[in-house]
């Protein structure tokens, strides 16, 4: 594994780059990022946000990051792999402005495939943890898996997250504890998706924090 990217994201000076879309807040409390909205869950879908990093990132990838859930309810998703339709760069100004609702972005004008590692925000998510793993354009749900993260009352982080991606093959683990591999072969939502960007997404009034983040190619 070779590292291409390193970001502490310790403080402001680390998020240069960055983009947030929806109403978020990062703050830095503890020396690691904190996102949470600036509006209430009754906003529904109005009320969550994506962070994105700038950086472009090769298909074959592993994509590391510390994890902290601080409040609940609420759903935490990393974004991988994503740009516009076209190929174009994720923040091509030609496409469609994105605010936060999850429509957006799954049914929009990007591509992307999205974990969902940390979902709490309706009972049925919280009687049986799973990581869903989905692929945009569409809603497709391709792969499930045990989710090891406790509630936020027994959570003492930071927990490992790591996605790798080689070869169209999706593996993400927590702590080191697999919870699903998949491999796409092209049959949902057109061929594998080539690279592009990550960004982090939380669902309203999760409070998460982040840090450590590191991109190695294959």
């Amino acid at each position: 594994m070779t590292e291409i990217y390193r970001n502490r994201l310790a403080g402001p000076d680390d998020l240069e780059g960055f983009r947030m879309e929806g109403a978020g807040a990062v703050s830095f409390p503890l020396g690691r990022m904190r996102l949470e909205s600036l509006r209430p869950p009754a906003d529904g879908q109005a009320a969550n946000l994506v962070l994105w990093c700038p950086e472009e990132f090769p298909a074959d990838v592993r994509i590391e990051w510390d994890f902290w859930p601080v409040r609940e309810p609420g759903l935490a998703i990393l974004f991988f792999h994503a740009r516009g339709r076209g190929g174009e760069d994720l923040f091509d100004p030609a496409l469609a402005r994105r605010e936060g609702p999850y429509e957006q972005y799954h049914s929009g004008d990007i591509d992307a495939y999205h974990v969902s590692y940390f979902r709490r925000m309706w009972q049925s998510e919280r009687k049986l943890h799973t990581c869903n793993l989905r692929k945009s354009h569409g809603f497709h749900l391709v792969a499930q898996g045990p989710d090891p993260l406790p509630a936020v009352l027994d959570a003492e982080g930071p927990y490992a997250m790591r996605l790798d991606v080689r070869a169209g093959e999706v593996t993400f683990a927590v702590n080191d504890l697999v919870s699903f591999r998949w491999q796409d072969e092209g049959l949902l939502g057109g061929p594998a998706l080539a690279g592009g960007k990550i960004g982090f997404r939380q669902m309203a009034p999760l409070i998460g924090e982040y840090a450590n983040l590191r991109v190695s190619c294959h």
